[in-house]
């Protein structure tokens, strides 16, 4: 039976060597730097529990029954040597790790645009970065390229070396955006944008999922993410041009219906504020958009005519999951301003010399 442990025990160092460890063997430059701020914090963090547990070990050694030369004293109770070891070195550790944590902090910052995309290779001035506007619908990724005016599902694509903005978003549920060779997970909310800045240092086929669970459907919403060289990115985007059709509301209101395991689909034209238009909730043109609910409200709001606006975060999230739809609601799609002079002037009420009654 002994043996059989110590032949498992053997065996695992090669069954992990199989195991594909991308977050600690990434191939950009922002997850290289989050990996690298893993292994400086575990390092920092063994510094004080392996001696520790190396002299629990060694204490429980030497002091046990049997060893009748250790020395016993049992009223001994304080050795300031030893409280300034136990206590100063813990400290500067959990200094270093606040300095280390705090500016990594800023560094890392998933909205801060990069400032290199290599060690010792600064982004260059006049380097334009891909934008990618992300969406997490239920249970499939759609990417849109406005400046290429393309779009693809369960498939991502970059040219190496180039710095990336993402934008994203949700379309009914929270999920979160995972390239682990990529950069951290950020997460994708309804009626709200998160960002990320990333850039990929070596060409190859990575992995990218939802490391939210979101459903029934979750297992399978996974892409493919493509890191290629300038011309192999042009080839891509010249066959995401000529190989789709046009993704307008219309069709995105169809794509957004829960599905499972969706192929990879490709569009070669988008329309112009669709990715607006997904963000605000007003995909649907008989839904006012959250952004001019937010301004009007700032304004000071509708009162009664406007209060089941507030449903519009779900204003149709049961028909799209499936479940059964409530009864139609009327919503105040848009407010009108008067054209001049059709706004008659307010009148001015009357000054009273009465005192205001007490409340």
């Amino acid at each position: 039976m002994n043996l059989l442990r110590r032949l498992a025990l053997l065996s695992l160092p090669v069954l992990l060597a199989g195991c594909d460890m991308v977050v600690m063997n990434p191939s950009g430059d922002v997850a290289v730097q989050q990996r690298d701020l893993i292994l400086v914090a575990t390092v920092l963090m063994l510094l004080i529990i392996v001696p520790v547990i190396a002299l629990t070990l060694f204490f429980a050694w030497k002091y046990r029954r049997s060893n009748t030369k250790a020395a016993y004293d049992p009223e001994w109770h304080h050795s300031t040597r030893l409280e300034v070891v136990i206590w100063a070195a813990p400290l500067v550790i959990i200094v270093i790790l606040g300095a280390i944590t705090w500016m990594s902090t800023h560094l890392l910052d998933p909205y801060r645009p990069l400032d290199r995309i290599a060690p010792a290779r600064p982004v260059a001035a006049d380097a334009k970065p891909l934008r990618v506007e992300v969406v997490a619908l239920d249970w499939k990724w759609l990417f849109i390229y406005p400046d290429l005016g393309v779009a693809t599902v369960n498939e991502l694509a970059a040219p190496v070396d180039t710095p990336i903005e993402f934008k994203i978003t949700a379309s009914s549920v929270m999920n979160s955006f995972f390239v682990p060779a990529l950069a951290g997970q950020i997460y994708a909310m309804p009626g709200m944008q998160t960002k990320l800045h990333a850039v990929i240092n070596k060409p190859g086929e990575y992995d990218g999922f939802s490391a939210n669970y979101s459903g029934a459907g979750f297992s399978g919403m996974r892409f493919k993410f493509h890191g290629l060289d300038k011309a192999g990115f042009d080839a891509w985007a010249a066959g995401v041009k000529t190989a789709g059709g046009r993704l307008d509301r219309e069709t995105y209101l169809q794509l957004e219906r829960p599905s499972e395991n969706e192929p990879v689909r490709r569009y070669a034209a988008v329309e112009a504020d669709l990715y607006p238009a997904i963000l605000n909730m007003c995909v649907d043109r008989s839904k006012m958009c959250m952004n001019d609910m937010m301004r009007i409200d700032a304004d000071g709001g509708l009162g009664m005519a406007g209060i089941h606006n507030v449903l519009a975060l779900e204003y149709d999230k049961r028909a799209r999951r499936g479940s059964e739809a409530e009864p139609a609601r009327r919503f105040v799609a848009a407010v009108c301003t008067p054209t001049d002079g059709a706004i008659p002037p307010r009148k001015t009420a009357a000054r009273s010399d009465r005192p205001s009654p007490a409340l």
